[in-house]
């Protein structure tokens, strides 16, 4: 049994105690304040901590109301450990409903962050300072960016044995190879030695139950993994777990039309979509190049030449 205090933003949880914390990012141009509420639920026994994290993108809903549910069903009370639950990291962003912060940079690539650099670096520092260091396991909710539609996947180093591990606990039906992205979130965490996992579901700006749905279930999953609960476990039987994978792009510019279901598996030479012009004189079909797994499609009306279409499986674990 551990006495050590466990102490967050300057305040002590002790077992079997709740807290809502708030954390200062700055200060708007009127002056006012802006703060990130933290949700802290500690076990009378002692267990590991996990941080579930939403918004690191302000405008990737999915995540926020995936932890919003966990908290409002009381998931997050665990028998042993602690859960931290960050509903919105990125307030900025999810205040506009845009993926940057004001300074128009990425909140995911700027980790460490600096305590003299940008708006975004300043604010990935003090997450790294005081956050970061109390947490042994990470599950970062997100969704695809601007209408690309993800099917539910989680991502993460397959070279990662305790990550990969927690990917297929978690359930998706997806697990795909994903190393980490310089100055990420997930490249600073695994650097201190956490164990994170990344969940893609859906397309910014839109609430779906069925990711939302998928996102709560792995969340316990992990929890009921980690003995932190013992709810029973709903996942997917036999994840596809993509090793390399790659994006089906525009050919031609024009109106787009996705005629095959995200998720599902096609074969070479199926037709995935149809190009056309508003005038009726243009029709060009975008075929499978191969037998594979399709995880996202671009839900956009219209495309450009080259524009991201299809993200496909290129090698899987059979």
């Amino acid at each position: 049994m551990s006495d050590k205090p466990f102490v967050i933003l300057g305040k002590e949880v002790k077992k079997g105690e709740r807290a809502f914390l708030e954390l200062d990012v700055a200060k708007l141009h009127t002056r006012s304040s802006l703060k990130i509420s933290i949700i802290v639920e500690r076990a009378k026994q002692d267990g590991p901590t996990l941080l579930l994290m939403g918004g690191v993108h302000g405008d990737e809903v999915n995540g926020v109301a995936i932890v919003r549910d966990i908290i409002r069903k009381k998931y997050n009370k665990p028998m042993k450990g602690t859960v931290i639950c960050i509903p919105v990291l990125n307030v900025f962003g999810y205040l506009n409903q845009t993926r940057e912060f004001p300074d128009g940079r990425d909140l995911n690539r700027v980790f460490p962050g600096s305590s003299s650099g940008s708006l975004a670096s300043q604010f990935a520092h003090r997450f790294t300072k005081d956050i970061a260091p109390l947490v042994d396991y990470v599950i970062d909710f997100h969704a695809g960016g601007s209408a690309r539609e993800n099917f539910p996947n989680v991502r993460g180093d397959l070279g990662n044995e305790k990550m990969f591990e927690l990917a297929k606990v978690f359930g998706a039906p997806f697990i795909l190879h994903s190393r980490c992205i310089a100055k990420s979130l997930r490249e600073t965490l695994t650097k201190m030695g956490k164990t994170v996992i990344l969940y893609e579901g859906g397309k910014s700006k839109h609430l779906d139950q069925f990711i939302i749905s998928h996102g709560v279930n792995g969340a316990l999953n992990i929890m009921t993994y980690l003995g932190m609960r013992d709810d029973a476990p709903t996942s997917s039987a036999h994840p596809v777990i993509i090793k390399k994978s790659k994006w089906i792009r525009a050919p031609f510019s024009g109106m787009f039309q996705p005629l095959v279901a995200n998720g599902s598996k096609v074969t070479k030479k199926t037709l995935l979509g149809r190009i056309t012009d508003p005038y009726g004189e243009f029709e060009k079909k975008v075929f499978a190049p191969f037998d594979c797994h399709i995880f996202n499609i671009n839900m956009a009306a219209i495309v450009n030449k080259g524009d991201a279409l299809f993200h496909v499986s290129v090698e899987i674990f059979e």
